[in-house]
């Protein structure tokens, strides 16, 4: 039987503004298993990013329960919840969130500086196999901006892996991406959730969700649709549909 990586139980997420009571989230349940690649859905002011931020343990619930990997979460104090974050979340961004003087390696290993159990040469070898894991073997000592827009997003994807966390959380992570690459770090994603990695994408684009095994959709705070995506489109064939890009 598959493990139960999320558990979420009638969450619920409230904002006081002054005399106003903003409710981000309304009685939010669903479970997500090891090894599923799920989108999750939903215009500005959906609740995704209010969701996202609980899920990361960023933010906490007003009502209701998260468990991530058995954890419960709520009461956790502020140490605890960094823990989490270090050992069992590997978060993708839209703006990479690198550091920009360090080198590739250096950035992967920066998740692992938190992590008593590994000296300096554990950490540089496993950022280099990160590294190698995502395709960027010969871009191991460059900086940020000797990298495209493509090669820094597998520096954070390599980045989010070397910890080997329970659960991927990528954010928007196409969305400053042209469509060849984006269809590229689909396919990695793809490959990666074939190996085991349980990935969580958030995404306000309809054709992006296609990629994924379910697809989960919010408005005003609620699900309102949580669909398994009985034919999930081949990022890479999708890829080798594109036109060959031509040489200048």
């Amino acid at each position: 039987m598959q493990k139960t990586i999320i558990d979420i139980t009638d969450l619920s997420r409230d904002f006081v503004l002054g005399a106003e009571v903003v409710r981000a989230l309304r009685g939010v349940s669903l479970t997500i298993k090891e090894g599923e690649f799920v989108s999750i859905m939903g215009t500005s002011g959906s609740g995704k990013s209010t969701l996202l931020n609980i899920l990361g343990c960023l933010d906490q619930a007003s009502a209701g329960s998260y468990k991530i990997d058995g954890v419960v979460v709520k009461n956790l104090n502020r140490n605890a919840l960094a823990k989490i974050r270090n050992e069992k979340i590997g978060f993708i961004f839209q703006s990479y969130n690198l550091l920009a003087r360090t080198t590739a390696i250096e950035n992967v290993e920066l998740p692992l500086m938190y992590n008593p159990q590994s000296n300096s040469v554990q950490r540089k070898q496993r950022a280099i196999d990160a590294l190698n894991l995502v395709g960027l073997a010969d871009r191991l000592k460059h900086t940020p901006n000797q990298l495209s827009g493509g090669q820094q997003q597998r520096v954070a994807i390599a980045r989010a892996l070397v910890n080997d966390p329970v659960v991927i959380l990528a954010d928007e992570a196409t969305g400053n991406l042209d469509t060849r690459t984006s269809y590229e770090i689909l396919a990695l994603f793809q490959k990666l959730n074939k190996e085991g990695k349980t990935i969580i994408f958030v995404t306000h684009e309809p054709d992006i969700a296609t990629f994924t095994q379910r697809t989960i959709v919010l408005k005003d705070g609620r699900i309102i649709k949580d669909q398994i995506n009985d034919q999930v489109a081949n990022a890479q064939k999708a890829l080798d549909l594109l036109p060959k890009e031509v040489d200048a």
